[in-house]
């Protein structure tokens, strides 16, 4: 028997919890949507309405019985849900919505015939409410409380000394009427600043939702730029391999094929032409291996200083010649670095495959908001006739294009002077 119960229990249905449903309501509609707040706001004030009017018809009857007032408070409250009732579910437009408007303010004003002033006074306050809701701007709320006051005011003053000649004094009547009217302009007030800080808050929402929107349009954009800028950095890298390490290694054939031709009749220059091949050989290599630490980033805190003086121990490891430099610690951009590395070790190239030159010197210093590059060798100089060549002509373009210049003593010996903007720090 004690089991038969136990399982009638379990199969009886649970009662549906109070505070659950009324979150559900709450949750039924998304408050950040202006229709769907106007609407909820709409039917909460109908449902006090329905409340209200209820009270005071069950309170009329308790305390008056069935009379004219009782009959005129049944239909004044059913008129005013009937109009309330209509804008809320059929949601009128155009005149048919002002003519519901006007006769919902007649009816809820009417209800100061029928009841005390303090119910009639919260039916009117609950009928406006709905109508500044439903102004949806603060121009035409204005307006509705220009008109909602003198027509309350009117109202209450036809009832209290037309109608039923009221016996009394002036004086409480109208510290009554003053209550009235600060009651109405208090709830004004409220509820415009209510609806003020509503509808910032929706500007706010559709503000964060541009910004989400324009953040995943920047993230694409950012995708692509990173897309484009990494083909661009491979091109240019590629580019640097084909002028520098390509050229390089050109000139190693041309000086080994040379080499080989005057071998046998003049052994000296044969030898000269050999170890100009092989530092070219190596700076072809080096320029290589820039390259694949630029793609892989491995050169990113190697400073110019000492990436310079690597170039000059490379130069001068194994082939004889002598480099004496100065040169000063100075920060530049990536694209200056690579091209101060690539012009010395050009110039050198270029000293000891044109000019025979056994030494060179090399400075790197700053004067004022410029950088001055200068590499002197002792080599045979050039012919009078001379022009640049491939190298020195991409030489002096790269130079303009980073807003320096490069220009070319010839004495005893040939001279290279590059000058370019300092960088700000």
């Amino acid at each position: 028997m004690s089991r038969i119960s136990r399982n009638s229990r379990k199969n009886k249905p649970q009662k549906t919890d109070f505070r659950a449903y009324f979150l559900r309501l709450f949750d039924k509609y998304d408050l950040r949507n202006e229709r769907q707040f106007h609407y909820f706001w709409k039917c909460l004030i109908f449902i006090a309405l329905v409340i209200v009017e209820i009270t005071l018809v069950l309170g009329h009857l308790y305390k008056f019985g069935f009379d004219n007032r009782f009959v005129l408070l049944l239909c004044f409250g059913g008129a005013l849900l009937l109009v309330d009732g209509g804008k809320l579910f059929l949601a009128p437009r155009g005149k048919l919505r002002v003519a519901l408007y006007a006769i919902e303010a007649v009816f809820a004003c009417s209800f100061t015939f029928v009841t005390d002033s303090g119910a009639a006074m919260f039916i009117y306050v609950l009928v406006l409410t709905e109508l500044y809701f439903s102004a949806e701007r603060t121009k035409p709320s204005i307006i509705l409380f220009a008109v909602a006051v003198p027509l309350y005011v009117g109202t209450y003053l036809i009832q209290n000394y037309v109608l039923f000649s009221s016996n009394k004094e002036l004086l409480p009547l109208l510290t009554d009427l003053i209550s009235a009217v600060f009651t109405l302009i208090l709830h004004f007030v409220v509820v415009q600043v209510g609806l003020a800080f509503y509808r910032q808050f929706l500007r706010l929402e559709r503000a964060l939702k541009e910004l989400d929107e324009s953040q995943k349009e920047l993230q694409k954009a950012y995708a692509v730029v990173a897309e484009v800028t990494a083909l661009e950095e491979r091109q240019r890298i590629a580019k640097e391999i084909h002028d520098t390490a390509g050229h390089s290694i050109t000139t190693v054939i041309m000086q080994t094929e040379a080499a080989k031709l005057i071998i046998e009749g003049n052994p000296e220059e044969a030898k000269n032409k050999i170890v100009a091949a092989n530092l070219q050989a190596k700076h072809a290599l080096e320029e290589l291996r820039d390259s694949v630490h630029l793609l892989s980033g491995g050169r990113e805190n190697e400073t110019l200083k000492t990436a310079l003086e690597n170039i000059i121990h490379e130069s001068t490891d194994g082939t004889g010649i002598t480099v004496r430099s100065e040169i000063e610690e100075l920060v530049v951009s990536p694209a200056k670095h690579r091209f101060l590395c690539n012009s010395l070790k050009e110039g050198i190239s270029n000293g000891l495959r044109h000019g025979n030159a056994t030494a060179f010197w090399f400075e790197l210093k700053a004067y004022g908001d410029k950088l001055r590059f200068l590499l002197s060798d002792n080599g045979k100089g050039v012919e009078k006739d001379w022009s640049l060549g491939f190298g020195l002509t991409g030489m002096s373009d790269r130079a303009k294009s980073l807003g320096g210049e490069v220009r070319f003593a010839v004495d005893e010996g040939f001279e290279l002077i590059i000058e370019l903007p300092l960088d700000k720090r």
